[in-house]
């Protein structure tokens, strides 16, 4: 039975563009062989580009409250967002889940088989197997911060994480590694991965030495180790630090560049599937404010949508025609994780700087004053409101709640009403963990399940 999950895998990846890269030899379809088959496969951005979905539902920037769109939402959207105990039935597929786990297993085939591959040079065939390591230490940091509690220094060594399969072995036992064992093979993924990557990618679906930076900046962030993630903030800064001006847009903001060509992203991935018309909370509205060129570019109201609705949804992804929810490593990610570590270890006045630095590119000159903060504390609360305000309508904010109940300024009961009925989440709610979906366990039984 633990084949299972494999064999979906091993059908996503051969129903993409890159069809004829499979793992087992048929009659007249190509195996990996030679190097650039592997140079293929990993520029499959079908495959490689994914990352979530549902997060852009649970978090405390979506706000579901015209009764038309509650009544038309899918089952499986309004689960998410009211955290319930299951997201889909158990004949269902979980998309976040296999989408991860299909990357993974692609990985596993390059680490497995590049190094042994013909026709390429050294360089190239390590180049590729750090590639594999960027992709896959991403996927399992999405997974470990989906399915398993947050990181807790004082738990992590038994708290269940993720099955952790670093082989593409159809047979792989699927029991869950702890929450340490995961990060621990995050970290030592990207570590690895940063000598043979160039320092900036021709491509930026492609890992480089800025994305594995930012990637190990964002997983110290989630192991609340501030100074190293700040270290490598300031690495992947020194790289790459380039941000959009909004200004130059705001008359034609369709003109915005796209995803692969946008110098702020570092490293692309997309939201999973589409997610459109979702409607942003009062509260992040009011913080960004109706001056904020991420309000006036970034969100439209109700009407523009269909069905239509009371309220204002996220339109950044509909700007150029491009339809894709931005999800990977970019420089203000970067730069927010940098103020926040400087707020963290106390200096207000240089994590203002960085969100002040940003915060130009995001409003007409005339609209524009530098914020201040009296102490760190308030840095901190401020930096934290830039990050709702930057990523709205992104998932990151469903993220961010969960790494934030462990400071007990942030740690606040969520509440919201769909269809007459109340939903509350507690700081130290299950809730906050994903349920794995029923299917996998049925036919996988050494997956534990989470608790509800």
């Amino acid at each position: 039975m633990k084949k299972y999950i494999y064999t979906i895998l091993v059908l996503a990846a051969t129903a993409t563009s890159c069809r004829k890269y499979v793992e087992i030899a048929q009659p007249g379809i190509r195996t990996l062989k030679y190097t650039t088959d592997y140079r293929y496969l990993l520029d499959n951005s079908q495959t490689f580009e994914g990352s979530y979905s549902t997060p852009i539902l649970s978090g405390d920037d979506t706000e579901y409250t015209d009764p038309k769109q509650q009544n038309v939402i899918q089952t499986s959207w309004a689960n998410a967002y009211t955290w319930s105990d299951y997201y889909v039935p158990e004949t269902a597929g979980d998309v976040d889940w296999e989408k991860l786990y299909n990357i993974i297993y692609n990985c596993n085939a390059v680490t497995d088989g590049v190094m042994k591959s013909e026709g390429g040079s050294d360089a190239m065939k390590r180049e590729l197997y750090a590639e594999a390591l960027v992709h896959r230490a991403n996927c399992y940091l999405t997974l470990v911060t989906l399915y398993s509690k947050q990181y807790n220094a004082a738990t992590a060594a038994t708290d269940l994480g993720v099955p952790l399969l670093l082989t593409p072995d159809l047979f792989a036992n699927l029991k869950r590694a702890t929450v340490a064992t995961v990060y621990s093979q995050i970290l030592d993924d990207l570590k690895r991965s940063v000598a043979a990557l160039p320092a900036l990618p021709t491509y930026n679906i492609r890992p480089s030495k800025a994305a594995s930076y930012a990637l190990l900046a964002k997983t110290y962030l989630n192991l609340r180790d501030f100074k190293t993630a700040g270290l490598y903030a300031d690495s992947t800064l020194q790289l790459q630090n380039t941000l959009l001006d909004l200004k130059a847009y705001s008359d034609e903001p369709g003109t915005i560049p796209k995803r692969l060509v946008d110098p702020e992203v570092i490293l692309s991935k997309i939201v999973n599937g589409y997610y459109a018309g979702i409607p942003i909370s009062a509260y992040a509205l009011n913080l960004l404010g109706t001056n904020d060129l991420r309000y006036t570019m970034f969100t439209r109201d109700g009407s523009a949508f269909f069905p239509s609705f009371k309220g204002r949804a996220n339109w950044r992804y509909m700007l150029n025609g491009e339809s894709a929810i931005q999800t990977g490593p970019s420089v203000p990610e970067v730069m927010l994780t940098k103020a926040e570590c400087l707020a963290r270890q106390g200096d207000a006045a240089g994590a203002m700087a960085v969100v002040n630095a940003l915060r130009k590119k995001r409003f007409l000159d005339a609209n524009y004053t530098d914020l201040t903060a009296a102490d760190a504390n308030a840095a901190l609360k401020i930096v934290v409101d830039e990050r709702e305000r930057e990523f709205t309508g992104r998932g990151f904010r469903w993220f961010d709640q969960r790494r934030l109940n462990l400071d007990a300024s942030f740690a606040v009961t969520k509440t919201r009403v769909f269809k007459g009925v109340t939903y509350t989440l507690a700081p130290t709610s299950n809730r906050y963990v994903y349920p794995i979906g029923q299917k996998y366990i049925l036919m996988n039984p050494e997956i534990q399940q989470n608790p509800r």
